[in-house]
């Protein structure tokens, strides 16, 4: 998309949360004038400039990353478009040894109220074995050859966190019952970025880097027993409509424990219930 373009999505997203300035404007042009004198056209700049970006609170900012991610449209467009998801990829992620290992992946999603409501189910092929993961409800569970099985604890953990620690623990932060707070500002390689605390309703913390100039989250970080994880988001761009990162990098320590790279991904196909079956 051209900057000019992004340009007039953030103003257009900044204006729905700040309705009063378009009132504003509405009301002056209704009133009667004289025949105007030729002057200059506003631009998408200037008109950014009467909104104080900078003093934005934890809800203006939050609400605004919702829109400019359903393309101005919100949460609605968010829950119209991607009420299903079918996702195909690469990543690595760390093996039982400690070393990392390349899979192809899959990554079925009907989307829920709520996080904990929603059914995914993520089929990993590697070199050595293939086998599925799943969130049906709030329980996960792993599939191999089509038998239930207990991931390790750690397996789980990580499913789990790319979940509720991924980009939907801020775009739907009022679905699930989260609260949210701004953290302050801070500037990395010349980027300005609000820093947004999310605390969901289990108490579980994570910072999100949301991107001044566009509303885009870049990262996010958390503490797990001490220990830093931090997960960028790379490569945007749209896919029907929605703003999507087509490469996820989580780190533990600075060191890399996966590496997600998406080669295509469609919403609102129909998916197949039976790909859920219930833990038993």
């Amino acid at each position: 998309m051209f900057p000019l373009v992004r340009t007039v999505f953030i103003v257009l997203a900044l204006l729905l949360v700040f309705p009063s300035l378009f009132y504003a404007q509405q009301a002056t042009a209704a009133s009667p004038t004289p025949a105007p004198t030729p002057t200059a056209t506003p631009t998408p700049a200037k008109a950014a400039a009467k909104i104080d970006v900078a003093n934005m609170n934890a809800d203006q900012i939050v609400e605004s990353t919702i829109l400019v991610y359903g393309n101005l449209g919100g949460r609605v467009v968010l829950d119209q478009i991607r009420k299903t998801t079918f996702e195909r990829g690469k990543m690595t992620a760390i093996n039982a040894e400690g070393k990392l290992e390349s899979a192809n992946y899959q990554k079925w999603i009907i989307r829920g109220p709520s996080l904990d409501k929603e059914k995914i189910r993520v089929d990993q092929e590697f070199p050595s074995v293939r086998y599925s993961l799943v969130q049906n409800g709030e329980k996960i569970f792993g599939l191999y050859n089509d038998s239930v099985f207990v991931p390790r604890e750690d397996v789980s953990k990580a499913f789990h966190d790319r979940i509720y620690r991924g980009l939907d623990g801020l775009l739907r932060y009022k679905e699930n019952e989260s609260k949210i707070e701004l953290g302050g500002k801070e500037k990395i390689l010349g980027v300005d970025f609000f820093l947004i605390d999310v605390t969901d309703k289990s108490g579980q913390k994570t910072r999100y880097f949301v991107s001044q100039k566009r509303f885009r989250i870049m990262a996010l970080e958390y503490e797990i027993d001490g220990k830093k994880y931090q997960r960028k988001f790379y490569d945007y761009n749209y896919a029907q409509g929605t703003l999507v990162p087509f490469r996820t990098v989580l780190t533990l320590d600075g060191k890399v424990i996966e590496d997600t790279t998406v080669g295509t991904v469609t919403f609102g196909q129909k998916v197949d219930e039976t790909l859920f079956p219930s833990e038993t």
